[in-house]
């Protein structure tokens, strides 16, 4: 049985300070700070006069904080299941903007965005918490709907492959890098809490479920083994 929600909370309730790192991002994952960094840089080029800012799994804010670094002054909401984790990211997001600060401690499957609400959205590791396909199709449509005309969304999350080989093959250098980071015990703990928690969806079929929901433009911004960054403009 996958974590329940309560349980995927409690446990970010704990994490706030592995969170809380502009420069590093989330060590656990490949190429944090680079795809931070991109995806802040490529919604500032796409998104040049944006207004509101929505962050969905928000964490401690980083990725809301580099966006404000290329577009400054947003508004922010900030989304995410952990109060600890929100509480954080509301203090750092506003002493980073003179815009407002909003924050929402819900379940993204759950929360009801309003219609052309946002400029910007951001998705970072969080959508690999969705469970059936209808979930994540009910969210990207969610996304859309949320977006303004010309808004952009961008994702940086865990990937599955398609293909058994290529998983296999992916998931072991995934493997090889939490190792060499730290050592095989924390590869070993890494790999349970994924096998618990998450269910990533592959690449491809996120960019297609995009198109679906009616995205017109779907670019990929950077892909190295198991993570992707991504995204499409309305």
């Amino acid at each position: 049985m996958k974590s329940t929600v309560e349980e995927i909370r409690q446990r970010f309730d704990a994490d706030v300070e592995r969170f809380s790192n502009l420069e590093t991002g989330q060590s656990a994952t490949i190429d944090a700070p680079l795809a931070m960094a991109m995806v802040a840089e490529t919604a500032a080029v796409v998104t040049p006069h944006a207004i509101d800012l929505i962050d969905v799994g928000c964490g401690a804010g980083n990725y809301s904080l580099k966006v404000l670094q290329s577009v400054p002054n947003l508004n922010v909401t900030l989304i995410d299941l952990s109060q600890n984790m929100l509480d954080r990211a509301a203090a750092r997001v506003g002493a980073a903007t003179s815009g407002s600060v909003k924050t929402v401690q819900s379940d993204i499957r759950e929360i009801a965005l309003a219609p052309q609400s946002a400029d910007i959205i951001v998705a970072a590791a969080v959508l690999h918490h969705l469970r059936t396909d209808d979930e994540w199709r009910t969210v990207f449509r969610r996304f859309y709907e949320a977006l303004r005309p010309g808004g952009s969304i961008w994702i940086f999350d865990l990937v599955e492959h398609s293909v058994p080989e290529v998983q296999r093959l992916q998931w072991r250098m995934y493997g090889d890098y939490l190792s060499n980071f730290k050592d095989d015990a924390y590869r070993d703990h890494v790999f349970a809490y994924v096998e618990k928690e998450d269910t990533p969806k592959p690449l491809v079929f996120q960019l297609d479920l995009l198109r679906e929901v009616g995205f017109q433009q779907v670019d990929v911004l950077h892909k190295h083994s198991c993570f992707a960054a991504f995204g499409g403009r309305k």
